[in-house]
């Protein structure tokens, strides 16, 4: 049995999903797909906007074999820590051929020498990083402008301000580093840009899906002679007819305004909260936060009035919006540099936690169980397999998610769905 691995968010499922799972099983010639899947936080800083448990139903729907849940430390971390971690999770099941993940450009043999170049770190590249740092640019564009002067290629330019080929880039790069024997493959994106914030004519981007779901019932700014509109949900579920699969149209309309959509400024009073109860001190144990951003962050405390407002008033030149956002959730989930360092000296991931199968996959699950050299998690109760560094991390788990549901409790007045209480899924 061959099997290919995908890395994904689902933010929400939609058909440039469902056509990367079917070209994925063509190139690699995979009878079977595994998913690793972030849980209900994405790598961008952000809460998904449908829980993971409705996302993960829709993509098994579509096809998907066996769906795990990537661990939040990871899903919620800069791309090098997602892609460590989803990578390491793979090799660790003990039975994943190849990999294959979607990019901008398509260009697997660039992607690959920009991979390998920042695993291997050659001193022309390291001292080209060190001085354009030392001007006082950005970390990513730093890396950008060293690869593209120690390449001497321009097209990287373009290639590196891309979210999907920067993962494809850290796909690679952990790959190489762990001499890796699964195989990766890049398939180019349908039509629309990861940004993108209008419908196309098919393959619409996420980010534009959830614009237009934000819409419902919302007033709409529909010209520039001041109309407005309120599409109500079976309009805005009209134009998504076509742009994904029709199951995900139906859990789209039977959960709206009681299970979705959830947005990073319905964090807002918890934020607020952890902030008033921390120092400079504390602030810099966790994950990717300096004591520069720490005194920005006690600095601005005052003005802060919401999550995405307080995130831009952040935001420098030389720090990403992506990584305010981020470091935010870092703190709301307490997720610390110290977890982070014990976690990839004792191996990125602890365990394999199973969100759902199709039933017709017990032959893969069978796999799974005899190959797997980490513990595989289908029920929370069930631990006595795990490490006490494993049930740290499940514990972070369990308690975003918790948050995550206390978030919808409150917003939708729904009962309470505890993480113990969810059933793994079978399609």
């Amino acid at each position: 049995m061959k099997i290919v691995g995908l890395i994904t968010e689902y933010n929400p499922f939609h058909n440039g999903h469902l056509y990367h799972i079917e070209k994925a099983k063509e190139i690699t010639g995979a009878d079977s797909v595994i998913v690793v899947m972030s849980g209900n936080y994405v790598q961008r800083g952000a809460p998904a906007i449908m829980p993971k448990h409705l996302r993960a139903e829709i993509a098994l729907e579509a096809g998907v074999d066996v769906l795990m849940e990537l661990p939040v430390c990871y899903a919620v971390c800069s791309a090098e820590y997602f892609a460590a971690g989803a990578i390491d999770l793979f090799e660790r099941l003990g039975c994943v051929d190849s990999i294959c993940f979607g990019s901008e450009c398509g260009d697997y043999g660039l992607l690959a020498r920009a991979a390998h170049i920042l695993a291997d770190e050659p001193e022309g590249y390291r001292q080209s990083l060190k001085d354009l740092l030392k001007s006082g640019m950005s970390f990513p564009l730093a890396r950008q402008k060293a690869l593209q002067e120690y390449l001497q290629d321009d097209s990287l330019d373009s290639v590196l301000e891309q979210p999907n080929n920067i993962l494809g880039i850290e796909y690679i790069k952990a790959l190489y580093e762990r001499r890796s024997p699964m195989k990766s493959y890049t398939i180019r994106r349908m039509v629309s840009g990861y940004h993108d914030t209008g419908l196309s004519s098919a393959y619409s981007s996420a980010s534009a899906i959830r614009r237009l779901l934000s819409f419902a019932g919302q007033s709409v700014l529909l010209d520039k002679d001041g109309m407005f509109d309120e599409p109500s949900m079976s309009e805005v579920l009209g134009r998504l007819e076509g742009q994904v699969p029709p199951s995900c149209i139906r859990m789209l309309e039977e959960t709206h305004h009681s299970r979705y959509p959830i947005y990073t400024n319905d964090f807002s009073l918890l934020l607020k909260y952890r902030l008033l109860s921390e120092t400079r001190d504390s602030l810099t144990e966790y994950q990717d936060i300096s004591e520069d951003l720490a005194n920005r962050i006690l600095n601005n405390a005052n003005d802060f009035i919401s999550f995405d407002q307080f995130s831009s008033q952040l935001k420098t030149r030389e720090m990403t919006l992506s990584r305010i956002c981020r470091c935010l959730f870092h703190i709301l989930l307490n997720i610390r540099k110290e977890d982070l360092l014990r976690y990839k000296e004792q191996g990125y991931c602890q365990y394999a936690r199973i969100l759902g199968f199709r039933k017709d996959a017990r032959r893969l699950l069978t796999l799974l169980k005899s190959h797997s050299q980490v513990p595989l998690v289908t029920k929370l109760t069930q631990t006595e397999k795990l490490s006490p560094t494993a049930i740290s991390m499940l514990k972070t788990d369990v308690f975003a998610s918790n948050l995550y549901e206390s978030i919808i409790t409150n917003k939708y007045k729904m009962p309470f769905i505890n993480e113990y209480q969810h059933q793994i899924l079978r399609i």
